[in-house]
Parts: C-alpha cells; structure tokens; sequence
C-alpha cells in the first residue's frame, strides 16, 4: 500500500460505475493517490449518448464511492478530451487545486462503433480517432509540458500512461477507426517516451484484452451476433477459449498494470506497450 503516497492522478474517462476508469481510480486511491476524475459529463453528439459516456451525476457517485471505501482525495472535473480547452483547464486547475501533477491515465475511449471498413462514415471515424488519438496527444502535450515545469529542479518525472488495447497488437474486424486509433496510441506512446526520458518522465501503454465493463458489454452483444451465440454465457465461453490462463480479464487486471506503471518501481520502463491479456496477445 501507499505505493502512490503523494502523487496527484488526473484519470480521464472515469465517470462510469464498473469501468475501467473507476477501477483505475480506485486502485491509485487505495495506494494514496489524490484522484481527479475526468468525463465529459453529458451527451454530445449521436454517437455520445448517456448510455456510454459518463455524466456528472454518475462521476460523482463514483468519487462518493472511491471516498468511502478507500478514504482518500478524490475530485471530480468535467472534461471533453477532443478540446484543447478542456484539457488545458483541467491541467491548470489540478495543478492550482492539489500542487502538482503526477499522473496522468489516458483512458477516455469510443470503441461501440462496430461495422464493416466500407460503411464506417467519415463522422465515425473522426469521433473515434478525436476521442482516443486527439485526446492522449492533446493530454500527453499539456500534461507533459506541466511535468517539465514541476520537475526541472530534481527531475523527479512523471508517468503517462495510455490505456490502448489488444486491438493496438492484432486486427479487431469490424472495428476500423478503434483498431486504427489504437495502433496510433501506441506510436504515440511510444515517441512521447522517447521526447520526454530526458525529464524523467516514463510514457506508457497497458494492452488489455476484452474486458465485460459498459463498453465491453456492446462489443459482447456484437460479437455475439457474429459467431452465432445468443447468450452471454456462450460470448464469454468463446472468448475464454482463446486465452492460455483460461479467463476473461477483469478491470482490476488493468488497474493493478497501471498501479505498477505509476509507480517508483517502474521507473526505468518507458515506451512499452503492456499486454494485460492472460497470454491472449504475447508480441
């Protein structure tokens, strides 16, 4: 425990009850990370609907939540991450509110938009790519300048950490812009890194594979209809048989990989991009 002691987290895309963003958040909490959650906080656009993105009243009932079982810092910023703006605002005010900036979790993501290359229309595309490219570029940017600025006196760094996906190793049919958006997180990751080692400040990525949170349930109920399963039980079954440990992940997987990323005991890891997928994806 208190392997975070003192460090302030700014986790993006946390306003979902059973996300990974609140597993995330709860997991840095529970090792004394000052969280600030970030979501857009309500419906914009056709494809941003209250049933997949993360409203104000839900966010705060996860901080509720992270507060009472963790007793720790936890606060809450609305934030769309396509606006420069935003981000900004949100850098500033973690920074005026708490001291500093430490952490930064990019994990706000679109990934429900699933259909064939040929009919995926320009405006799907850029929410995508806006929402899971733009967004950790734009984070990593600002973020990542504030890090330089706290930690040139003692270059004691920061952590950047890009939450991408199976999808960023192997091709996910069906899903074009969030297999592109992916690949591209990675590439990110992996430049930022190389710009950013001279600071002490360690860029990222965590690869997990399906993980049944709101978003992992529509890709369920897709993937069903693909390989001819009507039940929940027979989607999880054929999604287990392809993983050597012989489960599905959890959220908790993932929030355990980021709690080690964040930590002092990463500190000479930089530019990878982790598998978290029970031996499902191993390059």
């Amino acid at each position: 425990m208190n392997r975070l002691q003192g460090k302030v987290a700014v986790i993006t895309g946390a306003g979902r009850k059973k996300g990974l963003g609140e597993a995330i958040a709860l997991r840095f909490a529970a090792e004394g990370a000052v969280v600030v959650l970030t979501d857009i906080g309500a419906p914009s656009g056709p494809h941003l609907t209250a049933e997949n993105i993360g409203t104000s009243a839900e966010m705060e009932e996860v901080a509720t939540a992270i507060r009472t079982a963790t007793n720790g810092k936890v606060a809450t910023m609305i934030c769309d991450v396509r606006s420069e703006d935003d981000i900004k605002r949100v850098v500033t005010d973690t920074v005026k509110q708490f001291g500093s900036l430490d952490i930064v979790v990019n994990n706000a993501g679109v990934g429900t938009i699933m259909k064939p290359l040929i009919e995926c229309s320009i405006e799907e595309w850029d929410l995508v790519l806006n929402v899971n490219l733009r967004g950790p570029f734009l984070f990593t940017k600002h973020a990542g300048a504030q890090m330089i600025a706290q930690n040139k006196a003692d270059r004691t760094g920061g952590r950047i950490i890009n939450i991408a996906s199976q999808a960023a190793k192997s091709p996910a049919p069906q899903l074009v812009a969030y297999t592109s958006s992916k690949h591209g997180m990675v590439g990110l990751t992996r430049v930022s890194a190389a710009e950013l080692a001279p600071h002490g400040i360690t860029v990222n990525a965590v690869c997990p594979n399906h993980v049944t949170t709101g978003l992992g349930a529509k890709q369920n109920a897709f993937r069903g209809k693909v390989i001819g399963a009507s039940t929940h039980d027979e989607i999880i079954a054929f999604r287990t048989a392809k993983i050597p440990l012989g489960r599905v992940g959890q959220a908790a997987d993932t929030a355990n990989a980021c709690v080690f990323l964040a930590s002092d005991e990463s500190s000479y890891i930089t530019g990878e991009a982790m598998n978290v997928s029970g031996g499902e994806e191993m390059h």
